[in-house]
């Protein structure tokens, strides 16, 4: 396994890297735009902004029922004060009518809230649905080189944890900001029309809850981007070691692996500490501040009754007001910092969906009728996107319709990044590749791949049944046509020796070997049946008996087909009508298996070099 040599928020260094490597890491960013971050975010729920309206709205009446209450608190205190003092009778139909309004009052208030929470819960699950989706139809505009330099779990964070902080802090940060700022500005104005001098006391104690506030948001803003960042990183880790945690077995990796985790983990548990705990501050501060404005509240609303200046239920209104005032504070600012992360959460999503797509193909022709198979690379230049790098310096080649074309040479010679450029999962810098006198350049993608079937070294097999496998994006693919392939490779047997047959789901349970992963991926390509056909080393991982068998259903599937096959044995492609010689990126030799022998070059010598490891061995 490599060991990381980056550090969360930094460049990874470049590994040096041939024709046939894999990029470097995902990057950290720099500081963020948060602002413009939840700009972004609130022009993303556009469509959703009727729902978001009458949430408000819901929010604000809900808010200002609750404000009416304890000024009618403070009518029926005043009453009952009244009526208790000696020669004065209990007025019971106000104090009666006083407080039905007040249970109204506050079921309306009730109702309005619940309304509220059910509306912006309803928009953010839309809200999570579109930006789901939108990262999952991203992931298919993207170009192959952007993944050669982000890890798997990294784009896994964006799609879950990140989109689920957006999520959360729409559905509740949003909606508490709303209500306790109309909270605290509505606390306000009753205080100020029930009495100046009280609203004043309440305002200096409450003043420095905001200056601790704004100290700790302040502060608390770069632990929450750090936390995100951290996050993607260790999943990303996680990822990697899982994938390969039979590489990490055999080298005995563990250690190695677990320092590693624990290294990553220690940062992410400091940086969600740090936020984290700023955040949880915030209650107590606040807390405080609230008993203070009660204290101050009664200090002075007592000596101010006393001197008849004010009534005692002024003194029992301001006490709910102070709480209405203090309150928000803290919903305030605990709305802040997960708006904070969310907003962290929200460039990391962004970052994403504005990364640089594929060009536009809508202009492009969408079919090739009838293809024959003549694929034409005329002076073909190619370098990696993130590197200045040339890997393919002037590769010039010809293969006939129905040909079997070779391509051989050592490691990162740019034998598999010549096929990439076949299929347009890489872009050419200079020249042109043809099929069938058409530039691949004038073709969309969708349909340079439908003339491609492809058997890779590197398996692939998604969960699900071995007929959803087989006949995987190939409709109306009939039982007898999906069988006699799986019988040409030598799989039938095995498959029907499974408990469901060809319906047995692929998944933990159903051990395959990496032959028989290989043969089910070559019989799914002869059941494709394209024009052409790439295999890339495609019997590397199976005994020579079936590689033999293997062989011969190929002989099948090749006839009449251009054919591109990679291979390292070249033992296996003496039949090969042409073969093409790579090294360095470049073509040094070509012609046929006997003519190559007779040149005496640098093919004779890999090929009699196989025999001499052979009789070494």
């Amino acid at each position: 396994m490599e060991k990381n040599e980056y550090e969360v928020g930094q460049m990874k260094q470049p590994r040096a890297r041939g024709p046939m490597g894999r990029g470097r890491n995902m990057t950290g960013e720099k500081a963020k735009d948060l602002t413009g971050t939840w700009k972004k975010l609130l022009l993303y729920c556009k469509e959703y902004q009727i729902i978001f309206i009458i949430a408000i709205l819901c929010a604000i009446v809900g808010t200002v029922c609750t404000l009416i209450g304890p000024d009618k608190l403070s009518d029926m205190t005043d009453t009952i004060t009244a009526g208790i003092m000696p020669g004065t009778q209990m007025d019971m139909d106000k104090i009666l009518h006083i407080g039905l309004f007040l249970v109204v009052l506050y079921v309306i208030s009730y109702v309005l809230s619940s309304l509220q929470g059910f509306l912006m819960a309803t928009m953010t699950q839309k809200v999570s649905r579109k930006m789901r989706s939108a990262i999952s139809d991203k992931i298919n505009r993207l170009p192959m080189w952007y993944y050669n330099t982000t890890t798997t779990g990294d784009v896994l964070s964006r799609v879950t944890n990140d989109v689920d902080t957006i999520a959360q802090s729409l559905n509740q940060s949003i909606g508490t900001m709303i209500t306790a700022v109309i909270l605290l500005v509505g606390s306000l104005f009753m205080m100020l029309i029930t009495d100046v001098r009280m609203t004043l006391t309440a305002v200096v104690a409450s003043l420095l809850g905001f200056v601790i506030m704004f100290t700790i948001m302040g502060k608390s803003q770069k632990f929450f981007i750090r936390q995100q960042r951290h996050l993607g990183a260790i999943n990303g880790h996680i990822e990697e070691i899982y994938a390969g945690h039979t590489v990490v077995k055999a080298y005995n990796g563990e250690d190695e692996a677990q320092a590693k985790f624990d290294e990553m983990n220690e940062k992410l548990c400091e940086s969600g500490f740090k936020a984290q705990c700023m955040s949880g501050m915030m209650m107590p501060i606040m807390s405080f501040i609230g008993n203070l404005g009660y204290v101050a509240v009664c200090v002075v609303g007592g000596a101010l009754a006393l001197h008849d200046s004010i009534s005692f239920g002024v003194i029992v209104a301001f006490m709910m007001y102070v709480r209405y005032f203090t309150q928000p504070l803290s919903q305030i600012a605990q709305a802040l910092q997960s708006l904070q992360s969310a907003g962290a959460a929200g460039e990391r999503v962004f970052e994403f969906l504005e990364a640089k797509e594929m060009e536009d193909e809508s202009g492009k022709r969408k079919a090739l009728p009838n293809c024959k198979g003549e694929v034409v690379f005329d002076h073909v230049k190619f370098g990696y996107e993130d590197s200045d790098k040339t890997i393919i310096h002037d590769f010039s080649a010809v293969a006939k319709p129905g040909q079997k074309v070779a391509i051989v040479g050592p490691t990162g010679a740019g034998k598999t990044t010549m096929v990439n450029l076949l299929m347009r999962f890489h872009e050419i810098q200079g020249g042109r590749i043809l099929i069938d006198g058409i530039p691949t350049s004038e073709l969309t993608r969708e349909t340079v791949h439908e003339q491609f079937c492809m058997v890779l070294q590197d398996t692939w097999l998604f969960e699900g049944t071995v007929r959803e496998n087989l006949i995987y994006c190939n409709e109306g693919v009939s039982e007898e046509k999906m069988k006699k392939a799986c019988s040409a490779v030598g799989l039938d047997h095995f498959i029907r020796t499974l408990p469901k047959g060809y319906d047995t789901v692929l998944n933990d349970q159903v051990n395959l070997s990496q032959g028989q992963k290989q043969q089910l991926t070559i019989a799914r390509a002869m059941i494709a049946d394209k024009p052409m056909l790439i295999l890339d080393e495609a019997t590397s991982s199976v005994d020579t008996r079936t590689e033999q068998q293997i062989q011969r259903a190929m002989d099948l599937l090749m006839e009449n087909r251009t054919s591109f096959v990679i291979a390292h044995r070249l033992s296996t492609i003496k039949d090969a009508d042409l073969i093409l010689v790579m090294k360095d990126g470049d073509i040094i030799e070509s012609g046929t298996h006997q003519s190559l022998l007779a040149q005496n070059g640098f093919y004779a010598e890999l090929y009699n070099s196989q025999f001499d490891i052979l009789e070494t061995a």
